[in-house]
Protein backbone atom coordinates (compact mmCIF):
# COMPACT_ATOMS: atom_id res chain seq x y z
CA UNK A 1 0.00 0.00 0.00
CA UNK A 2 1.34 3.41 -0.87
CA UNK A 3 1.95 5.77 1.95
CA UNK A 4 -0.32 8.70 2.58
CA UNK A 5 0.35 11.51 0.09
CA UNK A 6 1.97 9.28 -2.62
CA UNK A 7 0.68 9.57 -6.17
CA UNK A 8 -0.29 6.51 -8.15
CA UNK A 9 1.67 7.68 -11.18
CA UNK A 10 4.84 8.04 -9.16
CA UNK A 11 6.47 11.15 -7.77
CA UNK A 12 7.30 14.03 -10.08
CA UNK A 13 10.97 14.90 -9.83
CA UNK A 14 12.42 18.35 -10.57
CA UNK A 15 15.24 16.75 -12.62
CA UNK A 16 12.81 15.01 -15.01
CA UNK A 17 12.71 17.18 -18.18
CA UNK A 18 9.39 15.61 -19.18
CA UNK A 19 7.72 16.69 -15.96
CA UNK A 20 5.46 19.70 -16.31
CA UNK A 21 4.69 21.45 -13.05
CA UNK A 22 1.40 23.25 -12.67
CA UNK A 23 0.74 26.06 -10.18
CA UNK A 24 -0.89 23.46 -7.89
CA UNK A 25 2.29 21.33 -7.95
CA UNK A 26 4.36 24.34 -6.97
CA UNK A 27 2.06 25.11 -4.05
CA UNK A 28 2.24 21.45 -2.87
CA UNK A 29 6.07 21.51 -3.00
CA UNK A 30 6.16 24.71 -1.00
CA UNK A 31 3.78 23.28 1.64
CA UNK A 32 5.85 20.08 1.96
CA UNK A 33 8.97 22.19 2.60
CA UNK A 34 7.43 24.39 5.25
CA UNK A 35 9.69 24.41 8.34
CA UNK A 36 8.56 22.87 11.58
CA UNK A 37 7.43 24.97 14.55
CA UNK A 38 10.28 27.04 15.99
CA UNK A 39 12.44 26.91 12.86
CA UNK A 40 13.14 30.10 10.84
CA UNK A 41 11.26 30.67 7.60
CA UNK A 42 13.34 30.32 4.40
CA UNK A 43 14.10 33.44 2.35
CA UNK A 44 12.62 34.02 -1.11
CA UNK A 45 15.89 33.02 -2.78
CA UNK A 46 15.99 29.77 -0.75
CA UNK A 47 12.40 28.79 -1.48
CA UNK A 48 12.21 26.16 -4.26
CA UNK A 49 9.88 27.10 -7.07
CA UNK A 50 9.81 30.77 -6.06
CA UNK A 51 10.76 31.98 -9.54
CA UNK A 52 8.14 29.79 -11.16
CA UNK A 53 5.48 30.99 -8.76
CA UNK A 54 6.43 34.60 -9.49
CA UNK A 55 6.22 33.98 -13.23
CA UNK A 56 2.80 32.37 -12.84
CA UNK A 57 1.65 35.31 -10.71
CA UNK A 58 2.89 37.79 -13.32
CA UNK A 59 1.03 35.89 -16.03
CA UNK A 60 -2.14 35.94 -13.98
CA UNK A 61 -1.74 39.71 -13.44
CA UNK A 62 -1.32 40.21 -17.20
CA UNK A 63 -4.48 38.24 -17.84
CA UNK A 64 -6.33 40.36 -15.29
CA UNK A 65 -5.47 43.60 -17.12
CA UNK A 66 -7.95 45.07 -19.57
CA UNK A 67 -7.17 45.45 -23.28
CA UNK A 68 -6.44 49.16 -22.87
CA UNK A 69 -4.15 48.52 -19.90
CA UNK A 70 -2.23 45.85 -21.81
CA UNK A 71 -1.89 48.15 -24.83
CA UNK A 72 -0.58 50.98 -22.64
CA UNK A 73 1.83 48.58 -20.94
CA UNK A 74 3.22 47.43 -24.30
CA UNK A 75 3.39 51.01 -25.58
CA UNK A 76 5.42 52.14 -22.55
CA UNK A 77 8.02 49.47 -23.29
CA UNK A 78 8.70 51.11 -26.67
CA UNK A 79 11.17 53.80 -25.58
CA UNK A 80 11.43 55.47 -28.98
CA UNK A 81 7.64 55.76 -29.18
CA UNK A 82 7.55 57.43 -25.76
CA UNK A 83 10.29 59.86 -26.84
CA UNK A 84 8.46 60.56 -30.10
CA UNK A 85 5.22 61.25 -28.24
CA UNK A 86 6.97 63.67 -25.89
CA UNK A 87 8.63 65.48 -28.82
CA UNK A 88 5.31 65.82 -30.65
CA UNK A 89 3.58 67.16 -27.55
CA UNK A 90 6.29 69.76 -26.99
CA UNK A 91 6.28 70.77 -30.65
CA UNK A 92 2.48 70.98 -30.83
CA UNK A 93 2.27 73.05 -27.64
CA UNK A 94 5.01 75.39 -28.90
CA UNK A 95 3.12 75.95 -32.15
CA UNK A 96 -0.22 76.46 -30.37
CA UNK A 97 1.20 78.97 -27.91
CA UNK A 98 3.47 80.69 -30.46
CA UNK A 99 2.06 84.19 -29.71
CA UNK A 100 3.23 83.78 -26.10
CA UNK A 101 6.67 82.46 -27.03
CA UNK A 102 7.70 85.18 -29.46
CA UNK A 103 6.94 88.91 -29.57
CA UNK A 104 7.05 89.04 -33.37
CA UNK A 105 4.40 88.29 -35.98
CA UNK A 106 5.15 85.87 -38.81
CA UNK A 107 4.88 88.66 -41.41
CA UNK A 108 6.59 91.40 -39.36
CA UNK A 109 9.84 92.76 -40.78
CA UNK A 110 13.05 93.98 -39.20
CA UNK A 111 14.39 95.95 -42.20
CA UNK A 112 17.55 96.89 -40.32
CA UNK A 113 18.57 93.20 -39.96
CA UNK A 114 17.85 91.25 -43.17
CA UNK A 115 19.50 87.81 -43.42
CA UNK A 116 20.84 88.14 -39.88
CA UNK A 117 22.28 85.06 -38.21
CA UNK A 118 20.93 83.41 -35.05
CA UNK A 119 21.27 85.65 -31.97
CA UNK A 120 19.65 86.34 -28.63
CA UNK A 121 17.34 88.81 -30.35
CA UNK A 122 16.43 86.48 -33.21
CA UNK A 123 16.92 82.87 -32.12
CA UNK A 124 16.84 81.43 -35.65
CA UNK A 125 17.97 84.58 -37.45
CA UNK A 126 15.98 86.51 -40.07
CA UNK A 127 15.22 85.93 -43.72
CA UNK A 128 15.88 88.17 -46.71
CA UNK A 129 12.89 90.38 -45.84
CA UNK A 130 13.92 90.70 -42.20
CA UNK A 131 11.18 88.35 -40.94
CA UNK A 132 11.91 86.50 -37.71
CA UNK A 133 12.71 82.89 -38.57
CA UNK A 134 11.89 81.38 -35.17
CA UNK A 135 8.41 82.91 -35.30
CA UNK A 136 7.85 81.67 -38.83
CA UNK A 137 8.94 78.13 -37.90
CA UNK A 138 6.37 78.07 -35.09
CA UNK A 139 3.56 79.48 -37.21
CA UNK A 140 4.59 77.27 -40.11
CA UNK A 141 4.38 74.29 -37.77
CA UNK A 142 0.74 75.16 -37.14
CA UNK A 143 -0.01 74.84 -40.85
CA UNK A 144 2.07 71.73 -41.47
CA UNK A 145 0.81 69.85 -38.40
CA UNK A 146 -2.81 70.83 -39.04
CA UNK A 147 -2.61 69.79 -42.69
CA UNK A 148 -0.95 66.47 -41.79
CA UNK A 149 -3.44 65.62 -39.05
CA UNK A 150 -6.54 66.66 -41.02
CA UNK A 151 -5.46 64.84 -44.17
CA UNK A 152 -4.69 61.64 -42.25
CA UNK A 153 -8.03 61.70 -40.40
CA UNK A 154 -10.00 62.49 -43.56
CA UNK A 155 -8.25 59.74 -45.50
CA UNK A 156 -8.81 57.33 -42.62
CA UNK A 157 -12.55 58.06 -42.59
CA UNK A 158 -12.94 57.71 -46.37
CA UNK A 159 -10.73 54.64 -46.55
CA UNK A 160 -12.42 53.09 -43.52
CA UNK A 161 -15.87 53.44 -45.08
CA UNK A 162 -14.79 52.10 -48.47
CA UNK A 163 -12.79 49.22 -47.00
CA UNK A 164 -15.46 48.18 -44.50
CA UNK A 165 -18.23 48.10 -47.12
CA UNK A 166 -16.03 46.23 -49.61
CA UNK A 167 -14.82 43.70 -47.04
CA UNK A 168 -18.23 43.05 -45.50
CA UNK A 169 -20.40 42.70 -48.62
CA UNK A 170 -17.78 41.19 -50.92
CA UNK A 171 -18.74 39.92 -54.39
CA UNK A 172 -19.59 42.66 -56.94
CA UNK A 173 -19.51 45.43 -54.33
CA UNK A 174 -15.96 44.49 -53.41
CA UNK A 175 -14.95 44.26 -57.08
CA UNK A 176 -16.29 47.71 -57.94
CA UNK A 177 -14.82 49.48 -54.90
CA UNK A 178 -11.43 47.81 -55.27
CA UNK A 179 -11.26 48.64 -58.98
CA UNK A 180 -11.95 52.28 -58.12
CA UNK A 181 -9.18 52.06 -55.52
CA UNK A 182 -6.80 50.59 -58.09
CA UNK A 183 -7.73 53.38 -60.48
CA UNK A 184 -6.74 56.05 -57.95
CA UNK A 185 -3.52 54.17 -57.18
CA UNK A 186 -2.60 54.10 -60.88
CA UNK A 187 -2.88 57.89 -61.28
CA UNK A 188 0.52 59.69 -61.31
CA UNK A 189 0.54 61.05 -57.79
CA UNK A 190 2.77 64.12 -57.77
CA UNK A 191 1.83 65.35 -61.25
CA UNK A 192 -1.88 65.15 -60.43
CA UNK A 193 -1.36 66.95 -57.13
CA UNK A 194 0.49 69.78 -58.86
CA UNK A 195 -2.21 70.17 -61.54
CA UNK A 196 -5.05 70.04 -58.99
CA UNK A 197 -3.26 72.51 -56.73
CA UNK A 198 -2.76 74.91 -59.62
CA UNK A 199 -6.44 74.67 -60.64
CA UNK A 200 -7.98 74.91 -57.16
CA UNK A 201 -5.46 77.33 -55.65
CA UNK A 202 -3.01 77.14 -52.80
CA UNK A 203 -5.17 77.71 -49.72
CA UNK A 204 -4.91 75.33 -46.79
CA UNK A 205 -8.41 73.94 -47.39
CA UNK A 206 -7.58 73.22 -51.04
CA UNK A 207 -4.38 71.38 -50.09
CA UNK A 208 -6.23 69.29 -47.46
CA UNK A 209 -8.95 68.28 -49.95
CA UNK A 210 -6.43 67.41 -52.66
CA UNK A 211 -4.23 65.32 -50.38
CA UNK A 212 -7.18 63.54 -48.71
CA UNK A 213 -8.47 62.46 -52.14
CA UNK A 214 -5.16 60.70 -52.83
CA UNK A 215 -4.41 59.22 -49.40
CA UNK A 216 -7.51 57.12 -48.65
CA UNK A 217 -6.64 54.11 -50.86
CA UNK A 218 -4.09 52.59 -48.48
CA UNK A 219 -6.50 52.78 -45.55
CA UNK A 220 -9.22 51.17 -47.67
CA UNK A 221 -7.04 48.19 -48.53
CA UNK A 222 -6.03 47.62 -44.92
CA UNK A 223 -9.59 47.88 -43.58
CA UNK A 224 -10.89 45.58 -46.31
CA UNK A 225 -8.38 42.89 -45.35
CA UNK A 226 -9.32 43.16 -41.68
CA UNK A 227 -13.05 42.92 -42.48
CA UNK A 228 -12.54 39.88 -44.68
CA UNK A 229 -11.10 38.04 -41.68
CA UNK A 230 -13.53 39.46 -39.12
CA UNK A 231 -16.72 38.57 -40.98
CA UNK A 232 -15.95 34.86 -40.48
CA UNK A 233 -15.75 35.23 -36.70
CA UNK A 234 -18.34 33.79 -34.33
CA UNK A 235 -19.47 37.15 -32.93
CA UNK A 236 -20.42 38.33 -36.42
CA UNK A 237 -22.40 35.15 -37.06
CA UNK A 238 -24.11 35.61 -33.71
CA UNK A 239 -25.01 39.22 -34.57
CA UNK A 240 -26.49 38.10 -37.88
CA UNK A 241 -28.45 35.34 -36.17
CA UNK A 242 -29.87 37.83 -33.65
CA UNK A 243 -31.30 39.92 -36.48
CA UNK A 244 -28.86 42.86 -36.36
CA UNK A 245 -28.82 45.06 -39.46
CA UNK A 246 -25.80 45.16 -41.76
CA UNK A 247 -24.99 48.74 -40.76
CA UNK A 248 -25.08 47.82 -37.08
CA UNK A 249 -22.80 44.82 -37.65
CA UNK A 250 -20.33 46.96 -39.63
CA UNK A 251 -20.17 50.02 -37.39
CA UNK A 252 -20.96 48.59 -33.95
CA UNK A 253 -19.48 45.08 -34.01
CA UNK A 254 -16.75 44.93 -36.65
CA UNK A 255 -15.33 48.44 -37.05
CA UNK A 256 -14.25 48.78 -33.37
CA UNK A 257 -12.28 45.54 -33.79
CA UNK A 258 -10.46 47.06 -36.77
CA UNK A 259 -9.47 50.27 -34.99
CA UNK A 260 -5.98 49.01 -34.19
CA UNK A 261 -4.72 48.85 -37.81
CA UNK A 262 -6.69 51.99 -38.71
CA UNK A 263 -5.10 53.96 -35.85
CA UNK A 264 -1.60 52.87 -36.82
CA UNK A 265 -2.11 53.70 -40.50
CA UNK A 266 -3.67 57.10 -39.74
CA UNK A 267 -0.72 57.94 -37.48
CA UNK A 268 1.80 57.06 -40.17
CA UNK A 269 -0.34 58.98 -42.67
CA UNK A 270 0.31 62.18 -40.71
CA UNK A 271 4.02 61.95 -41.50
CA UNK A 272 3.35 61.20 -45.17
CA UNK A 273 0.94 64.15 -45.45
CA UNK A 274 3.44 66.53 -43.84
CA UNK A 275 6.16 65.43 -46.26
CA UNK A 276 3.83 65.72 -49.27
CA UNK A 277 2.58 69.17 -48.25
CA UNK A 278 6.17 70.30 -47.70
CA UNK A 279 7.18 68.99 -51.12
CA UNK A 280 4.27 70.78 -52.82
CA UNK A 281 5.02 74.01 -50.98
CA UNK A 282 8.71 73.72 -51.81
CA UNK A 283 7.81 73.40 -55.48
CA UNK A 284 5.55 76.45 -55.21
CA UNK A 285 2.23 74.60 -55.55
CA UNK A 286 1.30 74.24 -51.88
CA UNK A 287 0.59 76.80 -49.18
CA UNK A 288 1.20 80.20 -50.74
CA UNK A 289 3.08 83.13 -49.11
CA UNK A 290 2.81 85.15 -46.97
CA UNK A 291 1.29 82.28 -44.93
CA UNK A 292 4.32 80.33 -43.69
CA UNK A 293 4.72 76.58 -43.87
CA UNK A 294 7.88 74.57 -43.51
CA UNK A 295 7.82 73.73 -47.22
CA UNK A 296 7.51 77.27 -48.59
CA UNK A 297 10.12 78.44 -46.06
CA UNK A 298 12.54 76.00 -47.68
CA UNK A 299 11.46 77.30 -51.08
CA UNK A 300 12.24 80.88 -50.02
CA UNK A 301 15.65 79.81 -48.70
CA UNK A 302 16.85 77.75 -51.64
CA UNK A 303 18.96 80.66 -52.97
CA UNK A 304 20.67 81.17 -49.61
CA UNK A 305 21.99 77.68 -48.87
CA UNK A 306 25.57 78.98 -48.96
CA UNK A 307 25.26 82.52 -47.60
CA UNK A 308 22.53 81.94 -44.98
CA UNK A 309 22.30 78.18 -44.33
CA UNK A 310 20.29 78.65 -41.13
CA UNK A 311 17.29 79.53 -43.31
CA UNK A 312 17.41 75.92 -44.52
CA UNK A 313 18.49 74.23 -41.30
CA UNK A 314 15.62 75.13 -39.02
CA UNK A 315 12.55 74.41 -41.19
CA UNK A 316 14.28 71.31 -42.55
CA UNK A 317 15.11 70.15 -39.03
CA UNK A 318 11.51 70.76 -37.97
CA UNK A 319 10.27 68.50 -40.78
CA UNK A 320 12.84 65.82 -39.96
CA UNK A 321 12.13 65.75 -36.21
CA UNK A 322 8.35 65.76 -36.70
CA UNK A 323 8.33 62.96 -39.26
CA UNK A 324 10.68 60.81 -37.17
CA UNK A 325 8.58 61.37 -34.04
CA UNK A 326 5.36 60.46 -35.86
CA UNK A 327 6.92 57.32 -37.32
CA UNK A 328 8.19 56.21 -33.91
CA UNK A 329 4.74 56.88 -32.47
CA UNK A 330 3.15 54.77 -35.20
CA UNK A 331 5.68 52.00 -34.59
CA UNK A 332 4.83 52.01 -30.88
CA UNK A 333 1.09 51.95 -31.57
CA UNK A 334 1.54 48.97 -33.88
CA UNK A 335 3.36 47.08 -31.14
CA UNK A 336 0.75 48.07 -28.56
CA UNK A 337 -2.40 47.40 -30.56
CA UNK A 338 -1.30 44.19 -32.26
CA UNK A 339 -1.68 41.37 -29.71
CA UNK A 340 0.45 39.05 -31.88
CA UNK A 341 3.34 41.53 -32.11
CA UNK A 342 6.34 40.53 -29.99
CA UNK A 343 8.43 43.42 -28.74
CA UNK A 344 12.11 42.59 -29.09
CA UNK A 345 14.79 44.64 -27.34
CA UNK A 346 12.41 47.37 -26.17
CA UNK A 347 11.85 46.43 -22.54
Amino acid sequence: MPEHGDRTAGPVTRDDPAAQETPQDIEIEQLERMPAAGQPLPTAAETPGHGKATAVADTQVDRALSTKQLAWRRFKRHKLAMIGTAVLLVLALACIFAPYLTPYSFHGQDLANPVAGPSLKHYFGTDVLGREEFTRVLYGGRISLLVGLTVALSAGIIGGLVGSVAGYYGKWVDNILMRVTDLFLSIPFLVTLIIASRILGGSMIDIIIILALFFWMYDARIVRGVFLSLKEKEFVEAAKASGASNSRIIFIHMLPNAMGPITVNVTLGVAAAILTESALSFLGFGIQPPTPSWGNMLNDAQNFTQTAPWLVWFPGLAILVTVLAVNYLGDGLRDALDPHQKIVGKE
